[in-house]
């Protein structure tokens, strides 16, 4: 019931005695009091039926802030988070993509994220630019060990210890034929999921000469 119909209800009961047809005044009382306090009540009733509905809007209107609050402390701290750090872009995203060639392993060791924010590692004699990996395989990452490196001696063995590293060419030979599987194994991941740029040489091995032809092919063939 709306508000204004229970100002005129209030102002009806509330006119005071009324004149019987014989003149007289009937004071509040008897068959009138009866019919006021029946009209009180339904006064009250309206009130309250009507306070009802708006305790019932302002609790709708709290749960709606409530649940808006909670979304902003879930998912809006998480966009500061990473608002603070949108003007920065990845190395990966800074860098052009490499252009073929091959390595000697004094050449690959310059990749190492830390002289070089480019990335490089060579898996069973093939070169891989991991640079958008670098949480994994720059200076802080857990496998940042195999930067710059031959990692195939590492990853085939299972070491992340400098022992799996040899400063000298490695040709792999001692190791048996589970661990050169889990060598092509891991050649094949490194092939999916980063850019092959060249081969690793071997001592007095020239360098191949690779046209821009043969370079976006290859970089197509791994899009």
């Amino acid at each position: 019931m709306a508000a204004g119909d229970g100002d005129v209800r209030l102002g009806t009961l509330g006119s005071g005695s009324e004149s019987g047809s014989d003149g007289s005044s009937e004071s509040p009382g008897g068959a009138g009091a009866t019919a006021e306090g029946g009209g009180w009540a339904a006064a009250a009733l309206a009130l309250l039926t009507g306070g009802g509905e708006m305790l019932l809007n302002v609790a709708l209107v709290a749960l709606v802030l409530l649940g808006a609050y909670r979304l902003w402390v879930r998912w809006g701290r998480r966009g500061l988070g990473a608002g603070s750090g949108a003007g920065e872009e990845s190395p990966a995203a800074s860098l052009p993509r490499m252009k073929k060639r091959d390595f000697s392993l004094e050449q690959l060791r310059q990749y190492d994220g830390s002289r070089n924010p480019r990335i490089l590692l060579a898996v069973n004699g093939k070169v891989f630019d991991v640079t958008k990996g670098s949480k994994f395989y720059g200076p802080a990452g857990p496998y940042g060990i195999f930067a710059g490196r031959d990692a195939s001696r590492g990853l085939a063995t299972f070491c992340l210890d400098k022992d799996a590293l040899k400063d000298e060419y490695d040709d792999l030979s001692d190791l048996n034929a589970v661990q050169m599987e889990s060598v092509r194994e891991w050649e094949m991941q490194f092939k999916e999921k980063y850019d092959y740029v060249g081969r690793l040489l071997k001592p007095g091995e020239e360098p191949s000469e690779y046209t821009d032809e043969e370079d976006t092919k290859d970089h197509n063939k791994q899009d």
